[in-house]
């Protein structure tokens, strides 16, 4: 009998992707590794990683360190955006972020530079600003399609990469399960994309909080029509309430709404799993 092929999905949501690690963890821990990841935005970032070879438990230490305090994660932006004095002085001072150097930045030395060198099949999902379509990336250079996939409109520049703009792939494809799930037995989406934040009465959203609010909406119903059409055997959408898509720096609090679903994921993966077995007996 062969063991069920698993497939997963790891979707956007920005700072609120950080809450896919203790899922990571979870597989660690039971001893499996899926068959293909899939994922979209922050879900690439941290699913190039586990692709590369990374622990759950490397990704939390790493996410801890990098994150951990606010003056901490935007010292590291800041040597990001000014990193190169000759850049800065040909094209001038910009706001918005280069995905490229934030890949660079937040992944560790040695790093897998392609996807052929991954340990586990990893596919990611950028949108196509010129043409509007989705881009699902499995081969070749790592960095641009993680990149690409990652670049928030407005916030990050686009990445060029051959004959294609690549903007957020969550855009198209906020949780790719109609990647993950090809050829594969399991289907598990992780959704991050948030809940309804609360608003105190007479509290106004600034700008920030109506463009990601609203991003977040539409992530939502997109998900939605997602899981119609890709039904997932393991569906999990960690709790965040009133957690903002860019505050990273509250990455202990991010990571504890996955860990509250960790135990439960993993009691329902091993029932699918056996399930799985199950109905392959009564076959042969």
């Amino acid at each position: 009998m062969d063991d069920p092929r698993i497939g997963i999905a790891l979707g956007g949501g920005a700072a609120r992707g950080l809450a896919h690690i203790p899922f990571i963890e979870a597989m660690d821990e039971l001893g499996l590794r899926p068959d293909l990841i899939a994922g979209t935005s922050i879900g690439a970032l941290l699913g190039s990683g586990w692709a590369a070879g990374l622990s759950g438990r490397d990704i939390r230490e790493l996410a801890y360190q990098m994150l951990g305090t606010r003056n901490g994660l935007f010292g590291r932006l800041l040597s990001t955006q000014f990193r190169s004095m000759s850049n800065i002085l040909r094209e001038g001072i910009s706001i918005q972020l280069d995905p490229e150097q934030i890949f660079d930045t937040f992944t560790p030395d040695g790093m897998a530079e392609t996807f052929e060198t991954l340990a586990i099949p990893f596919v990611c999902v950028a949108t196509d600003f010129k043409s509007w379509h989705q881009v699902p990336f499995n081969t070749g250079p790592l960095r641009p399609a993680v990149a690409g996939s990652l670049a928030v409109p407005s916030l990050f520049k686009p990445v060029s990469h051959h004959d294609t703009l690549l903007v957020d792939g969550g855009v198209v494809n906020p949780l790719p399960l109609d990647l993950a799930g090809a050829g594969n037995d399991i289907l598990i989406g992780i959704d991050v994309s948030g809940d309804p934040r609360p608003w105190p009465e007479g509290k106004i959203p600034t700008m920030l909080d109506i463009g990601f609010g609203s991003a977040q909406i539409m992530m939502h119903q997109m998900i939605a029509n997602m899981i119609a059409a890709y039904p997932p055997d393991l569906y999990f959408r960690p709790h965040h309430v009133n957690m903002g898509a860019h505050e990273y720096w509250r990455v202990r609090e991010i990571v504890a709404a996955g860990d509250a679903e960790k135990d439960r994921f993993k009691y329902q993966l091993s029932k699918e799993i056996e399930m799985f077995i199950a109905s392959q007996r009564k076959i042969s």
